[in-house]
């Protein structure tokens, strides 16, 4: 297996897709990065020489991903919960915070559904 970031990527699947198993890059970044790096796309990753590997790790160094992305994020969320921001209140009391809708769903992000007493008429 190979390791791009300290994560091992999928030796059986492209390299196209085995590179979105890192957290931050998608289909489209992970095209551009092999294109620059100047590695076929749909070759396999066991199939990867040394010398291409390191092309592709010297391309995924240039942007921002895994630790450093998911400490951003987060720093992100709790700059907007300490100044109280639209969206920070909604991550304090965990509720949804694009502006789905509340009243029906958001089962995900509120929980189980919670019984109250007497509701029948």
């Amino acid at each position: 297996m190979a390791r791009i970031k300290g994560i091992d990527i999928p030796n059986d699947k492209r390299i196209e897709i085995s590179l979105t198993y890192i957290y931050g890059i998608g289909r489209n970044l992970s095209k551009t990065i092999l294109n620059d790096a100047k590695v076929d796309l749909n070759k396999k990753a066991k199939d990867l020489t040394d010398d291409e590997l390191s092309r592709i790790r010297t391309e995924v160094e240039k942007y921002t991903v895994e630790g450093d992305l998911r400490r951003e994020v987060n720093l992100n969320i709790k700059t907007k919960m300490e100044i109280n921001s639209y969206q920070g209140t909604r991550h304090k009391k965990n509720l949804p915070v694009r502006g789905q809708r509340t009243s029906r769903n958001a089962r995900t992000r509120k929980g189980k559904g919670k019984v109250v007493a007497n509701k029948k008429k």
